[in-house]
């Protein structure tokens, strides 16, 4: 019974580090950039108003984005804020958005999260 006890810890430990690694490839998966550069102006005058705190134009800009999709790298619940790129000639929010990450990282969308670029400078 004390090797059946071995073998089926040695093979916890086994399942514990592949979960692992999957959850790492399938954060280093990068997204695709997209420079500051291109972005639309609106975008551009979202992420100053994320720098500087507001004051935001939409009541739900600010709000947790739950990631539930699992578009973006896998973080703690709370980790992404989510904000309203306005559409020109939209009667509603559109579907741009940013979403900024705690660490100081920021994502584009254009489509209501279906795909994401990773702002870069």
């Amino acid at each position: 019974m004390h090797r059946l006890a071995r073998i089926l810890l040695l093979l916890a430990a086994c399942l514990a580090v592949c979960a692992g690694a999957a959850v790492q490839a399938r954060e280093a998966s990068p997204l695709p950039p997209v420079a500051l550069a291109e972005l639309p102006p609106e975008a551009r005058h979202t992420l100053g108003l994320i720098e500087r705190g507001g004051p935001f134009p939409h009541r739900r800009d600010g709000v947790t984005f739950g990631n539930y999709e699992k578009r973006l790298p896998l973080r703690s619940r709370g980790y992404y804020r989510e904000y309203t790129v306005p559409t020109p000639g939209s009667r509603d929010r559109g579907a741009r958005r940013i979403v900024a990450g705690d660490a100081g990282e920021r994502y584009y969308t254009d489509d209501h999260y279906r795909s994401f670029r990773r702002i870069v400078p």
